[in-house]
């Protein structure tokens, strides 16, 4: 013979409600609130590491080498010239760049056919051919001090893949695009919307997925150069 034994209500736990209002009681409040409260302002040496626009080039070349970038300042006049021989000295013939008013500015692609390299445009290959280039040559649309990170903002004439898939990238990165840290660029992409992508690349790429060991160049370039213009 079993017996039943009444379930008796816990008097000990709050309703919802019940912890709702102990909770309005405690913050002296007699109502619900009609808007959500204005956080308080935090000062920015608390939530920003670089809160100065004072020498944000010679952070970012100090955090990128960190991050296995090699950076190498050169002016406007001596940058073609330096591109050009650092590609010839490493044996790369192929190079692949994106439509863009500063490289044309800076006579990138001249610079590369006089010298016997197959440099093309992005309007002048498809995806598929990209894989059988050496290196790639592109301009960024900020670096970040903070982390030493280029960012990319790719558009249709300058395809996300371009900086992805040589093993080679070369970026030519101008003083002016060098922001504070990543919430300088959020508050950039706000103003200036998303697009289609944006990239953030912060050294060569690597993983360490199989037994822990950190390999280097496996999903992206195994070589990033950064050329800062002075």
């Amino acid at each position: 013979m079993s017996s039943k034994l009444p379930i008796m209500p816990d008097t000990n736990r709050d309703t919802t409600a019940d912890t709702f209002a102990r909770v309005r009681r405690a913050l002296g409040r007699t109502a619900p609130l009609t808007s959500a409260p204005i956080p308080p302002a935090i000062p920015q040496p608390i939530t920003r590491l670089v809160h100065t626009d004072i020498g944000l080039p010679e952070l970012f070349t100090s955090r990128a080498q960190a991050q296995k970038m090699h950076v190498e300042p050169a002016t406007p006049d001596q940058l073609a010239a330096k591109v050009v021989g650092y590609l010839v000295g490493r044996g790369l013939r192929r190079i692949a760049l994106p439509n863009s008013p500063l490289l044309d500015q800076l006579g990138i692609e001249p610079a590369l056919k006089a010298a016997g390299l197959d440099a093309r445009t992005w309007r002048d290959m498809t995806l598929d051919q990209l894989y059988d280039f050496d290196a790639a040559v592109t301009d960024v649309t900020y670096a970040i001090a903070e982390t030493g990170s280029l960012v990319i903002q790719t558009n249709p004439e300058h395809g996300r893949a371009i900086s992805l898939v040589p093993n080679v990238h070369i970026a030519i990165v101008e003083p002016q695009n060098c922001l504070p840290d990543l919430l300088d660029l959020m508050e950039k992409l706000q103003q200036t919307g998303i697009g289609n992508n944006v990239t953030i690349i912060t050294g060569p790429s690597k993983t360490a997925d199989i037994e822990g060991a950190l390999v280097v160049g496996v999903h992206g370039p195994g070589e990033v150069r950064v050329f800062l213009l002075q």
